[in-house]
């Protein structure tokens, strides 16, 4: 009789593009330092507007790893999603399909909340300052939230199921769920993940409608959750791609399994009902937890939400508690996107990736630019905390009332 297949979905590779590096290696490495790379608003025609403080993607040249062709149609948040998803597929020993795989056996997943607004409103000063002649065809697709995921499938010469999920924060967790189901479904292997690029002139003038958002000037107060100094949260850009592949199909190919996708949920409480979301983030861990047949005592870390609004940060401890029982105030809790910003949907994607790191390296990073934590949990604060997490908890919120968490397993766990 033949050994049943295994069809738990792992990840196999990682490809960053973040604020705090333009690689898995390098991203880590800030990330478990603690660095803080939040600065003033450079982006041209933003220096007037109220943002003042946001974590931005430098040192990036687009034209470095990808084609020209590629380049003219597409808005930079697709750019650094296929930066991203390039170096997901190397990390992971997965080229291009072929004769040898199946085009149909890898899918694409992106998650997108803002869309290529740098690209749109370039077009649109076009349309009004020149005439309809003068915009380009690629406007109509540029712009679009799943931009990301055609220009990676096309580029790469996957055919297998592609989706996008057009979302608040939360979708990117939503994404990798996605993915995980997709290969337990059947198929191979899932390139999935978020990056976004919210900050063009006219994507921030966007944002300037929520209450949430911070507007305070100096980057080391900017973004400082679970403290009574919590003045909102500060925007980034970039994110992060994964490779979800079928356990057995990874092994088959001698690809190394870092993580598994374990469990997860979803819910929805309503746009800023923060203290709402206190049951709803319960319910979403519980559901998550279940799902990976783990007992809230197994969580080993806990990767939060983290929004930097008084009352969320509240909701966020409480539905800690609420769903982890007394070992809520035990287990360690880290917030490393204070010192990058919340990158909307690619915020929990990279948070899930420092969290593979963290049990690989057996280092729980540390939450930067944050001291006097006032809210009944053990955050890890100043400098990594060592440890051998083998179970992690990614926790997202949405500004629109989406609540979504994710397990993530160590190869050595049960």
């Amino acid at each position: 009789m033949s050994e049943p297949q295994d069809r738990r979905a792992a990840v196999t590779g990682i490809g960053v593009v973040a604020p705090n590096g333009i690689s898995t290696d390098t991203f880590w490495k800030a990330t478990h330092e603690g660095l803080s790379v939040l600065d003033r608003v450079t982006r041209e025609g933003c220096e007037r507007l109220p943002l003042k403080v946001a974590g931005e993607v430098r040192a990036f040249d687009a034209a470095d790893t990808i084609e020209e062709r590629f380049l003219v149609q597409t808005d930079r948040f697709t750019h650094y999603a296929m930066a991203a998803a390039d170096f997901a597929l190397t990390d992971a020993r997965l080229g291009q399909a072929d004769t040898d795989q199946s085009p149909y056996s890898i899918g694409v997943v992106t998650a997108a909340g803002s869309g290529g607004g740098e690209f749109g409103q370039r077009e649109l000063q076009r349309l009004w300052g020149k005439g309809s002649r003068f915009v380009g065809p690629y406007q109509s697709i540029a712009w679009f939230y799943a931009a990301s995921t055609g220009q990676v499938s096309i580029r790469r010469g996957f055919k297998g199921p592609c989706s996008v999920v057009a979302s608040d924060e939360a979708g990117g967790l939503d994404a990798l769920a996605h993915a995980a189901r997709a290969v337990r479904r059947g198929t191979d292997a899932i390139v999935a993940g978020s990056t976004e690029a919210p900050l063009a002139p006219y994507s921030v003038v966007c944002q300037l409608g929520y209450e949430e958002l911070s507007r305070e000037s100096e980057p080391g107060r900017a973004y400082r959750p679970f403290t009574k100094d919590a003045c909102g949260f500060v925007p980034a850009e970039g994110g992060a791609m994964l490779v979800v592949e079928a356990a057995d199909a990874a092994r088959a190919r001698g690809a190394d399994i870092r993580a598994y996708v374990a469990g997860h949920a979803a819910t929805f409480t309503g746009a800023s009902r923060w203290a709402e979301s206190r049951a709803g983030l319960a319910q979403a861990i519980r559901q998550a937890l279940a799902e990976a047949a783990c007992a809230p005592e197994e969580v080993d870390v806990v990767f939060a939400d983290a929004l930097g609004v008084p009352a969320a940060d509240r909701a966020e401890a409480l539905a800690i508690a609420d769903a982890l029982g007394a070992h809520g105030a035990r287990v360690p809790v880290t917030a490393p996107k204070t010192g990058t910003g919340r990158g909307y949907c690619a915020a929990p994607v990279l948070d899930t990736a420092a969290a593979v790191l963290a049990m690989e390296h057996g280092l729980i990073p540390p939450t930067p630019n944050v001291h006097d934590v006032c809210h009944d949990l053990d955050l890890v604060t100043g400098r990594a905390r060592v440890a051998e997490p083998r179970t992690a908890l990614v926790l997202s919120r949405g500004l629109m009332g989406s609540n979504s968490a994710l397990v993530l397993r160590h190869p050595s766990a049960r």
